[in-house]
């Protein structure tokens, strides 16, 4: 599996792994079944996996809270990455809470929940539009001044957006959505490979057209003995240097078959036929 370095000083494997179905239905509460959720994460991190992302609206809560009991205490160069500023009032909803005192309470809240005293990644979730982003990214510099997180980063963020953060933080991360089929962040993308952030592809496996068994995902698949999923983080791979997929699973099995999408070499003409098909 190829690596890259985060922050400038963490080594990742580029292959992570989201822990956000490691929660139960809807992303609420506990797993139903808390020693298959366990096994997962183990397993993960046995495959070469040293990238876990979660976050802290995850359940909410206990996705993080899982993975410290499957893990901790945790491998050498294991990097947990969690988020910040997503709140859940309810099972059905996702609202933006960027205050910067809920900012600063939800990270202690991670620390605990994670069993640790300082977090590797510490990303803000979505910028709240009702609080001004300087006083979000305040609260994040505050924290990583305190020693409470070693590295800052975004999520679904334009360009404009992530130059406005570097006036105050050093972005280290940006997750957006984006794999085969949704590309509408090719520009953030760019900005990031040529400024050497690391990009997070969050939903990393195209689904709809582009994975019919008749599509481009279907006929390479098939070329090289390989399924749809794996094609698509593959080509993932192949697309930039600074993208680190985090496909999520709560399936021993599709974890395994996630993995070893890292040691799937596409050509060229494979690569340009997958880039060429639109979603």
């Amino acid at each position: 599996m190829s690596t890259l370095t985060l922050g400038g000083d963490l080594p990742l494997n580029r292959l992570g792994f989201g822990a956000m179905h490691l929660t139960g239905p809807d992303v609420w509460g506990p797993p139903t079944d808390p020693a298959a959720a366990h096994a997962v994460a183990r397993r993960a991190v046995e495959l070469g996996v040293n990238f876990i992302d979660t976050a802290d609206s995850y359940g909410p809560g206990t996705s993080e809270e899982t993975l410290s009991e499957a893990l901790f205490p945790y491998a050498d160069g294991l990097v947990i990455g969690t988020k910040v500023g997503q709140s859940r009032p309810s099972r059905d909803e996702w609202r933006p809470l960027g205050r910067p005192e809920y900012i600063r309470q939800q990270c202690e809240l991670s620390l605990r929940r994670l069993r640790l005293e300082r977090i590797d990644l510490f990303q803000l979730h979505r910028i709240d539009p009702k609080v001004p982003a300087e006083e979000q990214f305040g609260a994040l510099k505050q924290l990583q001044e305190q020693g409470k997180i070693r590295h800052i980063g975004l999520s679904e963020v334009s360009v404009e957006q992530i130059e406005d953060a570097r006036r105050q933080i050093d972005v280290a991360s940006v997750q957006n959505i984006y794999n085969l089929s949704q590309r509408k962040h090719e520009e953030v993308l760019n900005y990031c490979e040529r400024e050497n952030i690391v990009f997070i592809p969050w939903v990393p496996i195209a689904s709809g057209d582009l994975a019919r068994s008749d599509g481009a995902l279907g006929r390479i698949a098939k070329q090289l003995d390989a399924t749809p999923a794996q094609v698509a983080l593959a080509w993932l791979l192949h697309r930039s240097p600074v993208i680190v997929p985090i496909p999520g699973t709560s399936s021993i099995a599709h974890l395994e078959e996630n993995v070893a999408a890292g040691s799937l070499r596409l050509s060229a003409d494979q690569v340009a036929e997958l880039t060429a098909e639109t979603g």
